[in-house]
């Protein structure tokens, strides 16, 4: 596995089902051509945590950026002391867990669940702490442009960067594309994105479904849908960003196989349009 350009990475999300087996990312990790890991903590392995920890310290995977438990968003979302507490406890947790295998980005879903953004104002407000929390632990915490049952995810980038200047964003091309917002990233309006460095991680990821349509909210790989990567990856490059990507297309297809190939594909399109 290429350790020197730490750009292409692949999502553990991608190779293991909801709370998998984290052992198998050892020898995963050998078949891989991606320079490293985005880990996706799932709520199981609080359970076994230290275990956790430990194997990932042992391994000799790199793994730069960490993607937060998502049902934190689900509780902020909710709202109310005891979610709240439940929330920043379990954060903590997710923090901790980056610090200790030197992750120093986490990649997090501030809403999130049935509830969504429809109770929105309570997003806004929790991230204060969150924020504050990850700035503890040395963590570069990155806010996810999720998809929303209520408004969308552009509103609510430029609600927070409104109430917090120095917000940074991962930006996903499925989610923008679910709301027909993948465009607005070429817009002059919103240039301030890159222009102002609040953009610091890509998840790539490909979405073959219309507005809003639900029953096709997949991750998909580059080429099995229906977005303008070429065009995409040409912007980027003019933005002059140089930091990393993550593949998050489904790879597991249950009973432990994964598709290994369609991954490392995946790997070699985004460097070659990257050029790395």
């Amino acid at each position: 596995m290429r350790m020197d350009l730490c750009k292409v990475l692949c999502s553990t999300g991608a190779l293991l089902e909801y709370g998998g087996d984290y052992r198998m990312l050892g020898p995963l990790s050998r078949q891989l051509d991606c320079d490293g890991f985005e880990f996706m903590m799932d709520a199981p392995y609080y359970d076994e945590i230290e275990a956790l920890k430990q194997y990932l310290r042992e391994s000799d995977l790199y793994i730069p950026v960490i993607h937060c438990e998502k049902s934190i968003g689900e509780n902020i979302s909710k709202g109310g002391k005891a979610e709240w507490t439940d929330a920043y406890k379990k954060f903590e947790i997710n923090c901790d867990l980056a610090k200790s295998i030197g992750a120093g980005k986490m990649a997090i879903h501030l809403w999130d669940g049935r509830t969504s953004d429809s109770n929105f104002q309570n997003n806004l407000a929790g991230y204060e702490q969150l924020g504050g929390i990850a700035c503890q632990y040395g963590i570069d915490l990155l806010v996810e442009n999720v998809v929303c049952s209520v408004e969308d995810p552009m509103k609510h980038l430029c609600e927070l960067r409104e109430r917090y200047p120095d917000i940074k964003f991962v930006f996903d091309t499925k989610m923008a594309a679910f709301h027909g917002q993948l465009d607005l990233l070429y817009e002059t309006r919103y240039r301030w994105l890159w222009q102002e460095g609040h953009i610091r991680h890509y998840h790539v990821n490909d979405y073959a479904g219309g507005y809003m349509d639900w029953e096709n909210l997949r991750s998909l790989p580059i080429g099995k849908g229906n977005i303008d990567f070429a065009r995409f990856f040409e912007f980027i490059g003019k933005t002059g960003y140089d930091g990393m990507f993550t593949v998050e297309a489904t790879a597991c297809h249950g009973g432990g196989v994964v598709d290994v190939e369609m991954l490392n594909r995946q790997f070699r399109y985004i460097r070659a349009c990257v050029k790395v």
